[in-house]
């Protein structure tokens, strides 16, 4: 079964963002978000937490490219993140590259940046690999 086949996109968190898969492979994991209502805070910027959940997401997505889709699935663990740069319209754009490939767990260093490639947020995200229950 293929990610981007099994990846249930309507009616989530991704699709009320506006985020799109651009990137999938054994070296990385890539999407993109725009930068406009849905993903602002009040004041009209980038809201951090956009920021997490495209960073999360594309850890997620990542992590399911290496699993046994039948057998596992993954949730997130741990995130944290640095808002280095604001920003109030546009695109933003986050690579995910692993650092730890386990049995039980995935750890993922993510950069997200503008279109100008500099640095909006940095992100690390610990994945659990959960074994599915067999019936």
């Amino acid at each position: 079964m293929n990610v981007k086949d099994m990846m249930k996109v309507e009616n989530t968190m991704l699709s009320a963002l506006g985020i799109e898969i651009i990137e999938l492979s054994e070296k990385q994991a890539v999407a993109t978000m725009p930068v406009h209502a849905a993903t602002h805070q009040p004041l009209g910027m980038l809201h951090g937490g956009a920021s997490v959940a495209l960073a999360e997401s594309i850890a997620s997505i990542g992590t399911y490219h290496f699993l046994d889709l039948e057998k596992e699935y993954a949730v997130g663990m741990e995130i944290n993140a640095n808002h280095l740069r604001g920003k109030a319209e546009g695109m933003v754009t986050a690579t995910a590259t692993p650092l730890h490939k386990g049995r039980t767990s995935m750890v993922w260093d993510i950069k997200i940046t503008d279109e100008n490639n500099r640095l909006i947020c940095v992100s690390r995200c610990t994945m659990a690999i959960v074994k599915k229950q067999q019936p």
